[in-house]
């Protein structure tokens, strides 16, 4: 007896066709060269928008996971960090200036980078280019590597950013002291400029400014304290306690020329012994010359001054051109150079260059030149002049001016920039300096033509002078007749 073969099955073959055409990026018809190189496309543009999607659709499903999960993370931290800059900067400024924060998002922005490239690289196997058209297949390669490189790049450089910002940080504030609540309603900071440029012999702290930031609205007044102001008191402490009756300066050379402010720092650190002075100040991230500067600030103004600031004025024009420069109105024609060699020595003769008058847009070289040419002026206009660069270079300070900026002006704080500031103080101060730019800085100078004897100041009036200046008088209703 003969058996009958059933017949075979034809059932597969017409699901197979079924799932190219419900599914055809995963299962595609390679027969077709048109309609890979319109998968190709699809499967580049996938990765780009949506990283992890080009595999979900694809490819392995477990990496889709992996690059579709990571993608929603970092898009939900960007989203996060947009709304909080937004709606709660102090939260925003903490965040973006710890170190522990900034080491994770260095970390997440560079394996988010690395990802996107083996994304990248396991979306070009699932293209199968060649499977596509002949000039089709280079131009997705191509495109699939620049937008790689745009997109991880960018990831990378996010990673930068945070890494450069926590570095300078550290650098800058590595060894700061305690943090202390504002005085009078006021943060009051030492800021000095020391002048040991080329023609010095000597570092000095020949600009010397305090800046007083209002607590609650960042309204900022800078008051310049003149170089060779003599004869001032010290706030309670080991200086006040040797010149009891005012500081009267030193004979010796070595020891500083006269009694003049910006002498200490030589007196105290060259003459006496610092650091039985001030034993604490090194490990708080300053110095005994420095801490004598503050006593003496502090006694001149009668305001409390708990942090400094040093830029050394040296580097200085690092931190101008990494600004793009500066724009100043100069009133009068200024020299730069060392100074004469004789006395009565015209400027034409020793002068090194020449800063015209009128609008200059004037790269670091220049402004340091603006801020110490003084011998054809007097030290009074030359403080002037210091102050306007300072409130030129506080108004380019602008968040988006910065970030175009960032790795420069990053780089040049680092190197000329010493303060005992704590870091845990930064994001309170930086949301005062947001606050401080919808107010006009306003200055105080010690000068003549402030009221103050340039031989023999009056210091009560200068701590008068101050105090009305910080805290005015509120004006009282009159009452109606």
């Amino acid at each position: 007896m003969s058996v009958v073969s059933p017949p075979r099955p034809t059932a597969p073959r017409a699901a197979s066709r079924q799932v190219i055409e419900d599914r055809p990026l995963r299962y595609p018809d390679t027969g077709s060269r048109e309609f890979m190189t319109r998968r190709g496309w699809w499967l580049v543009i996938l990765n780009f928008l949506m990283p992890g999607s080009a595999q979900a659709a694809a490819g392995n499903r477990r990496l889709a996971k992996v690059g579709l999960a990571s993608t929603l993370v970092m898009w939900g931290m960007l989203i996060l960090g947009i709304l909080c800059a937004m709606l709660w900067q102090p939260l925003f400024l903490t965040l973006a200036t710890n170190w522990f924060v900034l080491l994770i998002a260095q970390g997440v922005c560079l394996a988010y980078a690395a990802l996107w490239i083996v994304l990248t690289v396991d979306t070009l196997r699932l293209v199968r280019l060649v499977k596509t058209g002949g000039g089709a297949r280079f131009a997705i390669a191509i495109v699939a590597v620049v937008l790689t490189f745009v997109s991880s790049g960018a990831a990378a450089y996010a990673s930068n950013i945070a890494g450069v910002t926590r570095s300078t940080l550290a650098s800058i504030f590595g060894a700061s002291g305690p943090s202390v609540p504002p005085s009078d309603g006021y943060y009051n900071i030492l800021l000095l400029g020391a002048d040991s440029g080329v023609g010095r012999d000597s570092m000095r702290f020949d600009s010397i400014s305090v800046v007083s930031v209002n607590a609650t609205t960042g309204a900022t007044t800078i008051t310049g304290i003149p170089r060779d102001m003599p004869d001032f008191p010290f706030a309670a402490g080991p200086m006040h306690d040797k010149y009891p009756n005012g500081h009267t300066g030193h004979a010796d050379a070595t020891c500083g020329w006269g009694s003049g402010i910006n002498q200490l720092r030589t007196e105290v650190e060259v003459c006496q012994n610092g650091n039985a002075l001030y034993p604490d100040a090194v490990a708080h991230g300053s110095s005994p010359g420095v801490e004598a500067t503050k006593d003496a600030a502090e006694g001149i103004l009668g305001i409390k001054i708990p942090y400094y600031v040093f830029i050394d004025m040296h580097g200085f024009a690092s931190l101008v051109d990494a600004l793009g420069g500066v724009d100043i109105t100069v009133t009068e024609r200024l020299p730069e150079g060392g100074g004469p060699a004789y006395e009565g020595q015209p400027a034409e003769d020793w002068a090194i260059g020449w800063i015209e008058a009128g609008p200059q847009h004037m790269n670091g070289d220049t402004a340091q030149w603006y801020a110490r040419s003084r011998y054809t002026t007097s030290d009074f206009d030359r403080m002037k002049r210091q102050r306007i660069l300072q409130e030129a270079i506080l108004a380019q300070f602008t968040p988006q001016h910065v970030l175009t900026r960032f790795q420069d002006v990053a780089a040049a704080g680092a190197d000329i920039v010493q303060t005992d500031l704590p870091q845990s103080l930064i994001p309170f101060l930086a949301d005062l300096a947001l606050k401080a730019k919808q107010n006009p800085v306003s200055t105080i100078e010690l000068t003549p033509e402030g009221g103050v004897d340039e031989y023999r100041p009056d210091y009560a009036y200068i701590k008068q002078l101050v105090q009305q200046k910080l805290h005015p008088p509120t004006p009282t209703a009159t009452p109606a007749p």
